[in-house]
């Protein structure tokens, strides 16, 4: 299969489709890669040495489109890349369709096939290709609170660990899945007094086991977030709908309630938000105010260490891609967690999340042909 591999768009996001260790895998498979000319420059990977792995390198994205059988890229198609894919090719990357109905048209239209990472699954149920960026994207949850919580970027002049005789920052974790729990990690290491929130009472009582009582566990109510996002100096959102847009957990109204210069991060934005208040930003301006309170609501936070991010997602996607790569869209049919990751096909939403959250009709994918 002819893979192409063009250079992510999206504003400062620097990860990569296929690292060099990755093109060599489907090199040795048999498949021709195609790499845009400084596709691997954020993460230092230069054109000789994808040569060296075995690529061939194209000048612009529009050849990598129009010779390529499957694309592999990691964020969502921008509209300049959507209007250029046609019918039987396969997109793989992260789609994140539920809040955005204006790349869920274009894909659509386009007649392509579409896989997003987020909504492949295994054998337990999991989230895969979704796992390693919400591990990373966790972690830096906490670091992106710590900034904001300074005074001079407009929070509350906080310590996440405090200091002795320093009473350290109360940071509240709305989601006890992989994000929550990297966050909540991060958090208590540095010392904070960290609450995870979630609704399922056996991850709550993983997490009472895993942090061995160094992380207090709520269940998830009204009452309780209001109770915790009310004193806390940060709040992370973390909750996943696979699939769907993120539940509105903190509404405007309750942003007069919270301490002032306190943070919210939004790690959910990409699915929406879990935040009333919050819209997209960028690593060039992360945060915006309101009501007094600090949001940070970055959609790619994992693209700020990309060399971290695009090793750990390849090392997430390679099995799949490959599988992609020998059997075309028959891998879709014949492998049940690629099935969940199909959102789009031949003009027809194929994830019933998505089409819930569009409005749109849904197609099951019982019954496609390849």
């Amino acid at each position: 299969m002819r893979v192409g591999v063009p250079k992510e768009i999206k504003l400062q996001e620097y990860r990569v489709g296929l690292t060099p260790g990755a093109v060599r895998e489907y090199v040795a498979a048999g498949h021709k890669v195609t790499v845009e000319t400084g596709a691997g420059d954020g993460i230092g990977a230069s054109d000789e040495v994808y040569r060296r792995a075995g690529a061939s390198i194209e000048g612009n994205a529009r050849d990598i489109f129009a010779k390529s059988d499957m694309i592999v890229k990691v964020k969502e198609p921008q509209k300049s890349e959507w209007t250029q894919l046609r019918e039987n090719q396969i997109l793989f990357t992260y789609l994140h369709l539920a809040p955005d109905p204006e790349q869920t048209r274009g894909l659509l239209a386009s007649g392509c096939t579409a896989i997003a990472y987020e909504t492949v699954t295994d054998a337990s149920g999991r989230l895969p290709l979704l796992a390693p960026m919400s591990e990373v994207a966790g972690r830096l949850a906490i670091e992106a609170a710590g900034a904001a919580l300074r005074r001079s970027a407009g929070g509350r002049g906080v310590l996440l660990g405090g200091v002795p005789g320093v009473q350290p920052a109360r940071v509240v974790v709305l989601g006890g899945g992989v994000v929550g729990t990297q966050a909540a990690r991060m958090a208590a290491g540095l010392g904070a007094e960290v609450t995870v929130i979630d609704r399922s009472i056996p991850r709550l009582r993983e997490l009472d086991d895993l942090f061995m009582g160094r992380v207090r566990t709520r269940f998830s109510t009204i009452e309780s977030i209001e109770e915790e996002v009310f004193t806390a100096d940060a709040a992370i959102g973390a909750v996943l709908v696979p699939g769907a847009s993120a539940p509105k957990l903190v509404t405007r109204k309750m942003l007069t309630s919270m301490r002032p210069g306190s943070v919210l991060v939004d790690v959910a934005i990409d699915q929406g938000g879990c935040f009333e208040t919050s819209r997209p930003t960028t690593h060039a301006d992360p945060t915006y105010e309101v009501d007094g309170v600090v949001h940070y609501c970055v959609a790619n936070m994992p693209g700020a260490v990309p060399v971290t991010s695009s090793q750990a997602l390849n090392n997430a996607t390679l099995p799949f891609g490959l599988q992609l790569a020998k059997n075309g869209f028959a891998a879709v049919l014949e492998n049940p967690h690629l099935r969940n990751g199909l959102n789009v096909y031949r003009g027809r939403i194929t994830n019933k999340a998505v089409a819930e959250s569009l409005g749109l009709p849904f197609s099951p994918t019982e019954g496609l042909a390849a």
